[in-house]
């Protein structure tokens, strides 16, 4: 059931991305076919191997190597301030090499799910603890924010913060320290807001989004146009207009908007039901994961790719502030797919362990 959720969401990635591409290919064909092959060869083709060996690797390696792989994460997100960085629109978030890119800040997010999770599931019984629970995370994450805020990636900050905090949540630790820990991290982004003018911006654009629509809210204007002339059954796959020099980033944090205009409420709902039908089989595998680590690393990657995927809907829609982020195993970046169908796999294989438990009990 869960792989089958998968499958679906990932043939609707293929379709979608491949329709909403076509907007590259009036204006640049190279760029075109360039995408085409670093989302399909690299992000599909590398993703399914990533499965497979997610499926293969014993679950207690990725509990043993657990700090390296998080040093690891923080080590190649630190390469973007070196000569092998590369920036798009105003922020260092990527990493070539040998004529290939990748953004180093996925693999920083599964690391810290997993030295997250091995840390959690090494505390049990100590979690009343502020020493050793709460004090911990601050340093785990402060370490990340800083190497990401530089960039600037504000989204990944809230991706690993709201992904830490629903971790805690599960792990079982007093509510007081909970309480504290979301505390923090409101006034921490509050503070963000209010001293980094773009993210200032995206608020505002958010608040009254009829301001600028010619600059700061362009994006959102003319994704709710996508949206709102896809009408109930939409134009029909490959039949969007928007995406042709209307949308920015149609195959990218916009494609939830072409999703809309060529499959329009229905096949929106559809999208939006797979996504939540997802979460509730990774939380479910979570329920009935071998150990406290499994567990915790399951609830850790299903939050992370939930949470990303409905952020991104959240901002197409107006519903939040635009993000960027990209919508999970369907928006271009092979680096983000490659990753979760890795997830993925790691799920599997726990949820495959998981059942074997229970039956010999």
């Amino acid at each position: 059931m869960f792989l089958g959720i998968v499958i679906a969401l990932v043939v609707i990635g293929v379709v979608m991305f491949t329709s909403a591409s076509l907007g590259i290919l009036a204006r640049n064909e190279d760029k075109f076919y360039n995408v085409l092959l670093s989302q399909f060869v690299f992000g599909l083709g590398g993703g399914i191997i990533a499965l497979y060996l997610g499926l293969r690797i014993p679950y207690g390696f990725w509990r043993k190597y657990a700090l390296y792989l998080f040093i690891l994460g923080l080590g190649l997100t630190a390469l973007v301030f070196t000569k092998l960085g590369s920036s798009h629109g105003g922020a260092t978030r990527w990493v070539s090499i040998f004529g290939f890119s990748f953004q180093p800040v996925e693999f920083l997010k599964i690391g810290f799910v997993i030295y997250f999770a091995a840390w959690l599931s090494w505390l049990r019984g100590k979690l009343d603890d502020i020493r050793l629970s709460v004090i911990p995370l601050f340093a785990f994450v402060g370490i990340s924010a800083f190497l990401l805020l530089k960039q600037p990636d504000t989204k990944s900050v809230i991706l690993i913060v709201v992904t830490a905090i629903g971790m805690l949540f599960v792990s079982g630790v007093p509510w007081k320290y909970l309480l504290g820990v979301m505390a923090v991290a409101l006034v921490g982004f509050s503070i963000l807001v209010f001293f980094k003018p773009y993210l200032m911006n995206r608020v505002q654009t958010f608040l009254n989004p009829s301001q600028n629509s010619n600059t700061s809210s362009y994006q959102l204007q003319q994704s709710l146009i996508a949206i709102g002339s896809g009408g109930m059954f939409g134009r029909g796959v490959g039949q969007s207009i928007q995406k042709f020099n209307y949308l920015p980033e149609p195959q990218g944090d916009s494609i939830f908007a072409v999703i809309g205009e060529e499959l329009g409420f229905v096949g929106s709902v559809l999208v939006v039901c797979l996504f939540i039908a997802f979460a509730f089989r990774g939380y479910r595998i979570a329920l009935l994961a071998p150990d406290s680590f499994t567990k915790m690393l399951v609830i850790g990657f299903i939050t992370l790719m939930t949470v990303q995927s409905f952020m991104n809907i959240a901002s197409i829609t107006g519903v939040f502030p635009l993000t960027g982020v990209p919508l999970v195993f369907i928006s271009q970046g092979g680096t983000s797919l490659l990753l979760a169908l890795g997830m993925v796999g790691i799920i599997l294989n726990i949820s495959s362990h998981g059942k074997k438990s229970l039956v010999e009990k």
